[in-house]
């Protein structure tokens, strides 16, 4: 099985990337591919709302530009999904926010392609205003038709400077619990992936 992290923090080597390596550490322990891509920094733009990824359904955006479809490969191929941002204003950095909009049509666009993945959000905050990143990384995942799990704890941790997260006990203890409930849910559900019930959304009026 494969689990793919998402670093939106453009900090390479920062607290976002420390908390989401230490969420792959368990489910490489137990035997699963585990890869963490950088998106943060990178020259990734929004959707523009094109829906050309319903006239195509390829699992592939029609803006070709940058690498975003280097990324939406990966995670149509992943099992489980970590997506990790700093707190930016209260929410996910910009690169990050592109791959939600994103990737999510285009799942969208191509039979619902995310839903029976499991996706977890992993949020690194100053001081406040993580629930919101939280939130919106978990609506993505929930409109997507994914499998959130749960742990100790919010996925929240705590600090400015590198490293400084380490410090955060709490949030060293969610990771490595996350990473192992991954694990549980993930070889839980794989029997049954394809039997996943597809809901089909109405017409808009």
């Amino acid at each position: 099985m494969y689990a793919l992290a998402i670093n939106g923090s453009p900090r390479k080597g920062g607290n976002t990337e420390i908390m989401l390596n230490k969420a792959l550490e368990p489910l490489a322990a137990a035997g699963w591919e585990t890869e963490l891509v950088q998106v943060g920094g990178r020259n990734i733009r929004g959707c523009i709302a094109c829906y050309k990824c319903f006239e195509n359904k390829d699992g592939r955006c029609a803006v070709t530009k940058d690498k975003f479809n280097d990324v939406m490969e990966k995670m149509l191929r992943a099992d489980a999904l970590i997506l990790g941002s700093p707190t930016y204003f209260t929410d996910v950095t910009a690169e990050l926010k592109a791959v939600l909009d994103r990737s999510g049509l285009v799942a969208i666009a191509n039979g619902t392609a995310f839903r029976g993945k499991i996706g977890a959000a992993v949020v690194v905050a100053r001081r406040g205003g993580a629930t919101h990143v939280y939130d919106t990384i978990n609506h993505m995942f929930l409109m997507s038709q994914m499998l959130v799990p749960g742990s100790i704890y919010w996925n929240l941790g705590y600090g400015r400077d590198k490293g400084e997260v380490e410090s955060d006990a709490e949030a060293m203890a969610n990771m490595d619990h996350l990473g192992k409930v991954i694990d549980w849910l993930g070889k839980a559900t794989a029997p049954h992936r394809d039997a996943y019930p597809l809901g089909v959304r109405p017409p808009a009026e």
